[in-house]
């Protein structure tokens, strides 16, 4: 399942009003980010840019500061006076993290943003909150929070903490039926990185990958869209099940309901 209506979550910086409609245009979804892509002199300003802004509610997620750090508190009481739903909260590592109000006391609905140890350790716990609608995993927050140097290896992958703590966000989200959010690809300029780990995001089972820039907003698109040949596979499997009405070979493979399962995959998503 997704929580928004696309495979791209773009996230803005809350101080900078100017590129929201922009970023709302070209990305499916949109993070007004309060946290880490504001600095510390700017809080108040990004405060009050969210308070001006109308982006769609749909489609638009406020990244919060850390609850029980400074700025969490109003940047609380500035969502209250919003029509936004939609809540990402920074380093939740427990059930009273994600456990949010609104005005009138209903809940939020929260993506839990996954990048301590206590964390990745609490993954389980925090899918299993009834308001929580996704996970999302950052791996630099994560590596430093573990006195690490760098959440990359020379050749570009993830070491082998990061592909553990991606690996147990993921599965966690998907055993509470909730939203799995891909981290951010960092290196802007680096296409063929952001391809390969988009594909990958979209072969492991994550919903959303999470992007800095609407050029990655569009390669990632591009990267969870079937191919025309893995959709003229799926409406062949689909059209010979119409027909068969149970297990059946095609092309001298037996296909049943998994394989099933992956052709209706392919054509919602190219949908």
């Amino acid at each position: 399942m997704s929580f928004v209506d696309g495979p791209d979550v773009m996230f803005v910086p809350g101080d900078r009003p100017e590129r929201f409609e922009k970023a709302a245009e070209r990305a499916s979804a949109v993070i007004i980010d309060l946290e880490d892509a504001v600095a510390h002199q700017n809080k108040a300003v990004a405060r009050e840019a969210l308070l001006a802004s109308a982006l769609d509610p749909a489609t638009t997620v406020v990244r919060l500061n850390p609850r029980g750090e400074k700025h969490f508190e109003d940047d609380l009481a500035a969502l209250r006076r919003t029509a936004y739903r939609f809540v990402m909260v920074p380093k939740t590592a427990s059930a009273a993290d994600v456990d949010l109000l609104d005005g009138n006391g209903e809940p939020y609905l929260v993506a839990a943003l996954i990048e301590t140890a206590a964390g990745v350790a609490a993954a389980e716990v925090l899918a299993a909150q009834p308001h929580v609608v996704a996970l999302m995993w950052g791996a630099e927050d994560l590596t430093a929070s573990m006195s690490g140097t760098a959440s990359r290896r020379a050749n570009g992958g993830y070491r082998d903490v990061c592909v553990y703590a991606r690996s147990r966000v993921l599965i966690a989200a998907k055993a509470h039926g909730k939203a799995a959010i891909d981290s951010v690809f960092l290196d802007l300029a680096d296409a063929e990185g952001l391809k390969a780990e988009a594909l990958d995001a979209v072969a492991s089972g994550f919903d959303l990958k999470a992007v800095l820039h609407p050029d990655q907003a569009a390669a990632v698109r591009e990267a969870y869209r079937p191919s025309p040949a893995e959709l003229a596979w799926a409406g062949r499997v689909l059209d010979a099940a119409a027909a068969s009405g149970g297990t059946f070979a095609l092309d001298g493979t037996m296909v049943d309901e998994v394989v099933l399962k992956r052709a209706r995959l392919l054509v919602a998503r190219a949908g």
